[in-house]
């Protein structure tokens, strides 16, 4: 089978539209009965996809690991390490105000709310996602793992990144003697890398079981609803993959496009799994033949998992500022301003919260006086949008890291192009299944 895994990808997302519309179509009479039987139908399609995105869980921490102290290991120095994350957190920062900024900007000028004149709900009204579940005093005192091995089992990134940070500069430290352990991390990473190829195989099969979930059980009718919104969020989502991409030229030159080409397999993944997590294996492989040197990579993308959500970032103001359009909630320039400050501060570290977005978003509404249970508004569209947002994500990370790579002395030559996707004969994983992608 010569063609590769993203044109695999595509054909399951395909098929999955095509069969939960054609199940959804067929057996929806609107009684109770056919609701009951279509939630029947989806759950089951939802095992493929929930399986795929358990095994992503289960190499997640030790990657993460494994890549972290290899990148630290060869960078040499503290020195070193201290450069590269002060020049990927001030990107970071660079990035999140502009999304946030293009998010306020673009809700401003489409007013996708305005026409919706909805009545103000009862005080008493909640959205059902849970606000305590993020603060912003829980996330300093959780940024240190109590236990690495509790870290690893629940994949508190952030806290995974913390430990391999402390094993790393130790390494570096300790010299000679820790050789025999970064010779055991090296072959730690192959070994994952191997197995991310085996989990990666089943990944059209996830994608159309998700996509055939969604629509078997919500029908057409969900994409109809708050169409404008969700069409005004994606133009907002191209608007600040131009930016993204401009920012990514200044840098790096032309050699941008050769990084969407080479980054487009994880962001397909991405986009059509709702799920950061399930990009993250190939987006390593992708940046290592794009030409960002490993120890780059295998340092910013983790930290960019925590720190650089793009996507989420723009949808944060724009979901906030949309629920205020619709109740005709007349918010001043000041306060929305205000509103963008706490969104940054507060979304940071948030990648480890379910429904990251929607929980900050309904912590948020309460403080400048927005009915939180306009959140309800958008829950059954949310999926859709989260999508595209964690596409965004990925774009933005890979952005992230290749001009952090070209700060530090310049990027690598790139493996060759074929057939529209990336080719490395060298790689330890591409070299043997190639022919399968």
């Amino acid at each position: 089978m010569a063609k590769r895994l993203t044109y695999y990808i595509l054909i399951g997302l395909v098929l999955g539209i095509i069969t939960g519309l054609a199940i959804h179509l067929s057996l929806n009479d609107g009684s109770p009965q056919a609701a009951e039987r279509l939630k029947g139908i989806a759950k089951a399609f939802s095992y493929g996809s929930t399986m795929f995105l358990r095994l992503i869980k289960m190499i997640i921490a030790p990657l993460v690991f494994a890549t972290l102290v290899q990148g630290i290991a060869q960078m040499g120095n503290t020195a070193a390490l201290g450069r590269v994350g002060g020049r990927a957190v001030a990107w970071f920062l660079a990035a999140t105000l502009v999304s946030l900024g293009l998010g306020l900007l673009l809700v401003n000028i489409m007013q996708p709310g305005a026409s919706l004149n909805l009545e103000l709900p009862p005080a008493t009204a909640v959205s059902g996602v849970e606000t305590a579940a993020f603060s912003f005093e829980k996330f300093l005192t959780h940024i240190v793992p109590t236990s690495m091995i509790d870290a690893m089992a629940t994949n508190e990134i952030l806290q995974i990144v913390v430990f391999s940070i402390f094993v790393g500069v130790a390494i570096t430290a300790v010299g000679a003697p820790a050789q025999p352990l970064v010779r055991a991390v090296d072959g730690l990473v192959a070994v994952m890398l191997k197995i991310t190829d085996y989990v990666m195989r089943v990944a059209p099969i996830a994608v159309f079981c998700a996509v055939a979930a969604t629509l078997t059980e919500r029908g057409p009718g969900v994409i109809g609803q708050l169409a404008w919104f969700m069409g005004s969020f994606y133009i907002a989502l191209a608007v600040l993959w131009a930016v993204l991409l401009g920012a990514g030229f200044l840098f790096l030159g032309a050699r941008i496009t050769e990084l969407v080409r080479h980054v487009r397999e994880p962001m397909l993944v991405a986009f059509s799994t709702a799920s950061s997590e399930a990009a993250y294996p190939r987006m390593l492989e992708a940046l290592d033949r794009f030409g960002v040197p490993p120890r780059i990579a295998s340092f910013v993308l983790p930290l960019g998992y925590s720190f650089n959500l793009d996507g989420s970032m723009m949808y944060m103001t724009f979901a906030s500022l949309f629920i205020a359009q619709a109740y005709g909630i007349d918010l001043p320039l000041g306060t929305q301003v205000a509103m963008l400050l706490f969104l940054m501060i507060s979304s940071k570290g948030i990648a480890a919260v379910p429904r990251a977005s929607l929980v900050v978003i309904a912590a948020t509404l309460p403080l400048f006086k927005i009915p939180e249970g306009g959140l309800l508004l958008i829950l059954a569209i949310d999926h859709f949008l989260d999508m595209g947002r964690t596409a965004t994500n990925v774009i933005g990370n890979a952005v992230a890291a290749a001009v952090v790579a070209k700060w530090e002395g310049g990027l690598d030559a790139p493996q060759p192009v074929v057939d529209g996707g990336p080719v490395s004969p060298t790689h330890p994983v591409e070299a043997e299944t190639d022919a399968f992608r």
